[in-house]
């Protein structure tokens, strides 16, 4: 989870591949109304992202009924997001990729053909609920290297016994 620019896609990528697991973008779960919107300019509202994030969890939980792992990127911005998401999913674990405001602007900038447009940076960063303690959040910050980030991550699920 993260905001838009904060890496979710290169570091999924680089996790599917070392794990070997499925990776799914949320993005791909919005509605083209959705994407017509961020596209605009036009931040979400609660009442847009609710079947985006019911189609999130349904990707999870099919996942889960296989007994399959997988990687999904979504901003999950909110507590009450999360709790769609991840909810009672105690195999579940939120990944949150924290960053400071002028690197991931800077990330924004230079992005090329995303429908997230830069301008609507600080419309996440105000909706933005950090993960509190209790949500068992492994966070890390993005001012790393994406390899470093990937060990890092790899590591700390293998203490929280994720098989891989």
């Amino acid at each position: 989870m993260g905001v838009s620019g904060s890496g979710k896609t290169t570091i999924a990528q680089a996790l599917a591949l070392r794990l070997g697991w499925p990776i799914k973008e949320s993005d791909t779960f919005h509605s083209e109304a959705n994407v017509a919107k961020m596209h605009g300019g036009i931040p979400l509202t609660d009442a847009d992202r609710q079947p985006w994030l019911e189609a999130v969890a349904e990707w999870i939980d099919r996942r889960r009924a296989e007994g399959q792992p997988g990687i999904v990127t979504c901003s999950a911005l909110k507590r009450n997001y999360r709790r769609v998401i991840i909810g009672s999913r105690p195999d579940v674990r939120l990944v949150y990729l924290r960053g400071k405001h002028a690197v991931i602007a800077e990330r924004l900038a230079s992005r090329k053909g995303h429908f997230m447009p830069p301008r609507l940076l600080q419309s996440q960063l105000d909706t933005l609920e950090e993960p509190g303690d209790d949500e068992q959040p492994l966070v890390v910050d993005i001012g790393q290297a994406a390899a470093l980030i990937t060990e890092q991550i790899i590591g700390r699920l293998a203490g929280s016994a994720v098989r891989a």
